[in-house]
């Protein structure tokens, strides 16, 4: 494979990344896969326990970006109304009219998403796969951009509505979101102790839908794709590339989706990080992000303390990355 060596210029969200982080301590990685979900128009679910600043993530993002945030708090009593909106009768003039719900934002954090029936999950991942609603006879287009970040709690289950693996599968990636380290702690109490700055708007809704044009002339080798394809190939066939030791762990492979996002994905970081060409690097970089959700796996993993990414991560070390020439312009 050969790219064209340039010049790497600024990250092009450095600044409102800069501007998130005068809120945020930490979370680097979650913060950047943000920046790439908006970049290349795809959605994030996250996993893990309360109080981890998700939603200030999100609110934060949303002012540096001087975009529309919505918090949507899932229960089982949800109806899809609540949501996409619905048909409202005024007695005063004797018409109807549409009240828009929350999903008309640029930034939509859907908390809790297993805590809803999936009729409300369905309502959610129809939005979010054609980015329209439709009430009674009338369309209604989303702003653009539009990033739904949904949440699960991995520590309850009762009273829960699993997403099943066809609605998960439209989600970009999965961030599993970890505890904080002790000096991240420490720096969070003492900006407690304080009352918080809010970010100021560094980008418009306008300029990010300018950075998605540019972030699709970022280069992509044949081999990139060739890559991510054998990389999805054996996660549905381990023993293609020498782990027959893992075919009993997994019941179902990811789908093509998931070449689809490995690829978009990684142009957008390359794209994140000033570069005007796609490494291998960057699809293995987002690979566990991508994949871990899209792995059906069976008992007898479950029994063997096997995980999603335990097994993206052999994968990876078993699929050989296309070697990469940088020639000078």
């Amino acid at each position: 494979m050969t790219s064209t060596k340039s010049s790497e210029s600024a990250h092009p969200l450095e600044h409102v990344l800069f501007e998130v982080k005068r809120t945020i301590v930490g979370q680097d990685l979650l913060l950047e896969r943000m920046a790439v979900a908006l970049i290349a128009d795809g959605h994030l679910l996250v996993e893990g326990v309360p109080g981890l600043a998700k939603t200030l993530a999100v609110r934060s993002l949303a002012a540096a970006i001087a975009g529309s945030f919505q918090r949507v708090q899932f229960t089982p009593d949800l109806v899809p109304a609540d949501l996409v909106g619905t048909r409202v009768y005024h007695q005063h003039s004797g018409e109807f009219k549409t009240e828009l719900g929350p999903v008309f934002a640029n930034l939509l954090l859907a908390d809790e998403i297993n805590r809803a029936p999936a009729k409300v999950q369905s309502a959610l991942l129809e939005v979010m796969q054609e980015h329209q609603v439709t009430i009674g006879r009338e369309t209604f287009r989303v702003p653009e951009p539009f990033l739904v970040m949904a949440t699960e709690n991995p520590i309850e289950s009762e009273g829960t509505y699993p997403l099943p693996e066809a609605q998960v599968d439209r989600f970009m990636m999965k961030v599993v979101v970890d505890y904080p380290t002790q000096a991240e702690e420490q720096a969070i109490v003492a900006r407690a102790l304080r009352p918080p700055e809010p970010p100021r708007p560094m980008v418009t809704a306008e300029d990010l839908v300018a950075m998605r044009a540019r972030a699709q002339q970022v280069y992509v080798d044949p081999a990139i794709v060739d890559y991510a394809v054998r990389l999805v190939s054996v996660t549905r066939s381990p023993a293609t590339a020498g782990l027959g030791e893992l075919e009993r762990y997994v019941t179902y492979g990811a789908s093509p989706r998931a070449s689809i996002a490995l690829v978009t994905g990684a142009r957008a970081l390359a794209f994140l990080r000033g570069r005007t060409y796609v490494l291998p690097r960057d699809l293995s970089e987002l690979a566990l992000d991508v994949l871990r959700h899209r792995l059906v796996l069976s008992y007898e993993a479950l029994a063997d303390d096997v995980d999603a990414d335990t097994i993206i991560s052999r994968v990876l070390g078993a699929v050989r990355a296309p070697d990469v020439v940088l020639q000078n312009r």
